[in-house]
This record gives C-alpha cells, sequence and structure tokens, in this order.
C-alpha cells in the first residue's frame, strides 16, 4: 500500500504526461500501479491522507450476524464467544479479527445509546443530599459513616454511626439539619431499605416512619431508580473524600482510633477543615457560601423527631437509667436529664436529643439480665483517691515545708502513719531542721530510706545521715564491684621449698 504522499507524486507525474507508462518511469513504478490509482481517482475512492483504506476482510461477510449479536445482548456479549460461534457457521479467520471487529460493533451500538448528563444547576435551599460510607474499626468493630450535604453551597456534614438502622438515619438527619440550620426542601438519597420498602410499577414505596419524620420537618424524601444511582440527578464526592481523610489506610498513615470519642472526634475535625477550605467548583468556602443559603432553607422545628428513638428514661445520680430492670450507663454530663432508649438487635441504645445539636447517641450497650449491670468507665470523671491510695496534702506551712522535701519525706509520712509511729510531728519538725543545716536531697534519700526500712525511732535519721557521710559513694554496676580484690594471693605458694 502507497503512502499518500506517493500516491499524489503519481498522479501529479500521470497529469503531466497523460502516459501510464511514461508517469510510471518518473514515479518509479509500473504502469499498472499508475493505472490503478487513477482508476480511484476517477471513481472517489482515492485513500484520505492519515486514514488506512479498508480492504477485504474475512470477517466481513459475517459482520450482519456480529451486529445481530451485540443488539441481542444490549452490548455485552464477549469477543471469545462471537469467536467460537462464528467458526460454527464457518468462519476461518483469527480471533484477533474478531475482536477488532466486535469492539467496532459495540463501539457503533453505545454511540447511539450512550447516556447524556445534563448539567446540574442546582438552587440554594432546595437539594441536600445523604449518602453512606464504610468507616473504620474500633476495638474490631465496623463503623458507619453518614455524609450529608448542602446542593449549592457544598456544606458537609460526617458524622460516625454503629449501624444504619432507621432510627439512626432520622437522628442522623436531624443532626445535619441543624449544623445547616434550616430544613431543605428535597433529600436525596439512595434506596435503601429503610427509605423506600418496596417499588410497584416503578413507584418507590415510601417506609412509613421515614414519611412521618419528613412531614415533622417538611421535607420530602426523593430516591433513584433501583439499581441507578445515577438517576439521582446530584453527584457528588463527599463520601470518597470523607473515608480518604477519616479511614486508616496504608496512603494516609493514619494510626487506628483506639476509642469512639477519637473518631468523633475526628469527624468533627474533618467536617470544620473541608468547610472552612474554598471548593473546587465554586471557588468559596461553603461556610461562606451556608449563609447565603440559610436564607432560603425552611425553619427546623425546634423539637427533633423522636418517635423512633423509643422510650424515655430519666438519668440518675449515679449516671445510669433503668430498662428492664437493668441498670445502663451514660455520660456523666447527662445526670438529671433525660434520654430515649430503645432495643436494637442484641444492643440497647441510648439518645439524647438536645436543643442546639439534635439527636444523639450517647451510649450504646450490649443486652443484659437483672444484676448484671453494664457500667462503661467513659462515662464517668477520673476515680478521687480511695481509701488505700490517699496522697498527703498540707494543711499547714508546717505541713507543706516538710512535703517539699522531696518524695521521700512523703513516703516517710505514709509509712510512719501506717506503722502507728509515736510523735510523728515532732519528728517531721526535726527533719525540716535537718533539711535546712544540711542538703536537702540528703535528708530526703535518708527520709526514703528510713520509710523503706520501717525506722521511724527517735534519732533514727540522724543515724542514717551519720553513717552515710556526704562525698563520693561507691556503687556496684556491670564494671566494678564492691567485692575485695584479690591482689593479696599473688604470691601465694611463692615461699614453698
Amino acid at each position: 500500500m502507497k503512502s499518500y504522499e506517493v500516491v499524489m507524486e503519481i498522479l501529479e507525474a500521470f497529469a503531466l504526461t497523460n502516459s501510464y507508462r511514461a508517469a510510471g518511469e518518473l514515479a518509479g513504478c509500473s504502469h499498472h500501479t499508475v493505472e490503478h490509482y487513477v482508476r480511484l481517482r476517477d471513481e472517489g475512492r482515492l485513500p484520505t491522507a492519515g486514514v488506512q483504506p479498508e480492504r477485504v476482510k474475512l470477517i466481513d461477510p459475517h459482520l450482519s450476524k456480529v451486529e445481530e449479536w451485540v443488539e441481542r445482548s444490549r452490548g455485552k456479549v464477549r469477543a471469545d464467544v462471537v469467536f467460537d460461534k462464528l467458526e460454527a457457521v464457518g468462519y476461518t479467520g483469527s480471533e484477533r479479527t474478531v475482536r477488532r471487529a466486535v469492539a467496532d460493533v459495540k463501539r457503533n451500538y453505545g454511540a447511539g445509546r450512550r447516556r447524556v448528563y445534563r448539567p446540574w444547576i442546582t438552587e440554594p435551599g432546595m437539594w441536600a443530599q445523604w449518602d453512606w460510607g464504610q468507616g473504620p474499626q474500633i476495638a474490631g468493630r465496623v463503623t458507619n459513616l453518614f455524609v450529608a450535604w448542602l446542593a449549592w453551597c457544598r456544606l458537609r456534614v460526617v458524622i460516625p454511626t454503629w449501624d444504619r438502622t432507621l432510627p439512626t438515619v432520622i437522628g442522623c438527619l436531624d443532626r445535619s439539619m441543624r449544623t445547616f440550620g434550616g430544613v431543605p426542601t428535597y433529600w436525596l438519597t439512595d434506596n435503601e431499605r429503610t427509605i423506600t420498602i418496596d417499588h410497584v410499577a416503578g413507584v418507590p414505596v415510601r417506609h412509613p416512619l421515614i414519611v412521618t419524620a419528613a412531614n415533622h420537618y417538611g421535607t420530602t424524601i426523593a430516591t433513584c431508580v433501583p439499581a441507578d444511582p445515577e438517576s439521582k440527578g446530584g453527584s457528588e464526592a463527599a463520601v470518597r473524600v470523607a473515608k480518604a481523610d477519616l479511614v486508616p489506610t496504608d496512603a494516609n498513615l493514619l494510626d487506628d482510633y483506639r476509642s469512639w470519642a477519637e473518631l468523633v472526634e475526628a469527624c468533627e475535625t474533618f467536617t470544620n477543615d473541608i468547610n472552612a477550605r474554598e471548593h473546587r467548583v465554586t471557588r468559596r468556602a461553603p461556610f461562606d457560601m451556608l449563609a447565603d443559603e440559610r436564607t432560603r432553607l425552611h425553619r427546623l422545628p425546634d423539637v427533633a423527631f423522636t418517635a423512633a428513638f423509643g422510650q424515655t428514661r430519666s438519668v440518675s445520680r449515679t449516671s445510669t437509667f433503668s430498662l428492664g430492670g437493668v441498670r445502663y450507663s451514660v455520660p456523666h454530663t447527662l445526670i438529671d436529664s433525660q434520654v430515649w432508649v430503645r432495643v436494637a438487635g442484641d444492643h440497647v441504645v441510648a439518645t439524647h436529643v438536645a436543643a442546639d445539636s439534635g439527636a444523639v447517641e450517647v451510649a450504646r450497650h450490649e443486652l443484659s439480665t437483672p444484676g448484671t449491670p453494664r457500667i462503661d468507665d467513659a462515662h464517668y470523671p477520673p476515680r478521687p483517691a480511695g481509701a488505700l491510695d490517699r496522697q498527703p496534702k498540707a494543711a499547714s506551712a508546717a505541713e507543706a515545708e516538710f512535703l517539699a522535701i522531696g518524695d521521700g519525706a512523703r513516703m516517710w509520712l505514709i509509712e510512719a502513719a501506717a506503722a502507728g509511729t509515736a510523735r510523728v510531728k515532732t519528728k517531721m519538725t526535726e527533719a525540716v531542721t535537718l533539711a535546712r543545716l544540711q542538703d536537702r536531697e540528703r535528708v530526703d534519700w535518708a527520709l526514703g530510706h528510713a520509710a523503706t526500712f520501717a525506722r521511724f525511732a527517735d534519732g533514727d535519721l540522724t543515724s542514717i545521715l551519720t553513717a552515710n557521710p556526704p562525698g563520693d559513694t561507691r556503687t556496684a554496676d556491670d564494671t566494678h564491684s564492691l567485692q575485695a580484690g584479690t591482689r593479696a594471693w599473688n604470691g601465694f605458694g611463692g615461699g614453698a621449698s
């Protein structure tokens, strides 16, 4: 096959000589070649620059069958399957030719059936979306990330949860809208069973409880077509971005979360950081745009929708509530308040509804039986020192001066008091006097030594200091021993006759 430039030279030579043989001699080719390209030019089939001319292929008689199979399979049939079918009907070419032909047919098939995406031009206060992502594991237990965002200002809210049940969804929606500062006209999401319980003739049948909750807030829940998330209309990378920054992976080098509180704090930090950052599309920070969108949002009810949260329980002064004769703990900051309690599977879930932050899950315990309370130490402040762990605390100037000597003085006071030592205050005064006259560190060491060996009698402290005068002290270590040397043995046996 001649190149485009060579063909043009051949035709130019023929136009000059008007002879096949003469043109062939000028172009350096056969006169038959000149005749061939002249005929192609006259028929309008001259090859175009950069485009290889179509040649007859062994698969050409079978192309109509290949197109039929691609049409019947809606563009999903594989090339190797087509090759096997063609061999059965007499095709003798290679599999590579079939793969190229099937790829061309599929390309043409998809060109007329490609989904066209119209840009989604959102209005302030009109749309909000939410979706779920799998969160990190805490103590071997998988968490979930509820991610909600306003479509116009791109404000995002990330809330960690233990499950994806309907009460959890309603609580997360309430917290999200309180962060937004209002209610959008529509909420958009996928077709989960907590939202849509069935489809009849393509029409979604909503869960009655989610409809009641939507009516409470004055909004409407909209969903996509089943198994077709793209039909929602809106798209946002909020879930992917949240997982990339919150779920520990080899890419972000995050440490595993040791507690639920750490994950909650990380989600709050991420929410504040991402909303204060300039968005790539709007070129504005979501926090700045939220001020404009809040004027278009509906008013948020003062009281959250609580019908899905169970029954109310009062939190006692021990920071617990009772359910089924079993005491369950909640954070101590909720003492004398009310929580909503429900049983979710094998767990008891406690939710607190605040006027400013909305519904928040505050505790989750495994179900228990009467007589076996469920207490979480994380719900309580640090435990005060008990009867066995009380530390000295100065109540006068003299006691403060004695305790200021050091840790040895504290140890001496604890041990001396436990041993029932007489005249403790007098001996403390003597120790203070010695600390004024001598090195304070030596007196502190002597007090610690006395406490270790229970030497609390009169004069014991002075005796210890006298027996250990100040100066260089020799201590045993890996390179030096306090044992006497054996140099005196060097001449042993030398005088024997």
